[in-house]
């Protein structure tokens, strides 16, 4: 059990992990299922493990080029509940600004057809902003 806490606390130096994801990197180590839940559990109550955390740190990390969506469905992949999530979720700004950040980033100038607005605009929806958000910095970029 100490070998498989040893790896488990090196994987935890590097970066913060979800519970899910350690648990993920672990199983090949792990001689039984019980024994990486019991050490998962430790850690967990030693607050050396916390998706809470995880997920406040990711949206830190990634909020600057992504939108809410985009941020939502990764922490949900690396299996984070949706109360870490909504938790996280403020912790990255406004998202109108950030998409304005993006945009401004990318483009940086006035769509100039239908279709370059269209463009900028699936740019905006693939990287996970809202569609309101969209609206705002299209409409504040068509003025």
């Amino acid at each position: 059990m100490s070998d498989l806490r040893v790896r488990a606390l090196k994987l935890l130096t590097r970066r913060e992990h979800s519970r899910a994801e350690l648990k993920a990197k672990l199983a090949g180590a792990a001689e039984s299922e019980e024994q990486l839940a019991a050490v998962l559990d430790t850690l967990q109550a030693q607050n050396l493990l916390s998706d809470h955390r995880f997920a406040r740190q990711r949206v830190v990390a990634r909020a600057g080029r992504y939108g809410n969506a985009r941020l939502k469905q990764e922490l949900r992949q690396t299996g984070v509940g949706d109360d870490d999530i909504a938790a996280a979720l403020p912790e990255g700004g406004d998202e109108g600004e950030r998409c304005q950040s993006v945009w401004a980033k990318k483009f940086g100038q006035l769509p100039q057809t239908p279709e370059e607005r269209a463009k900028q605009m699936r740019f905006l929806q693939y990287r996970g902003f809202s569609g309101d958000a969209i609206r705002r910095v299209m409409r504040g970029a068509s003025q």
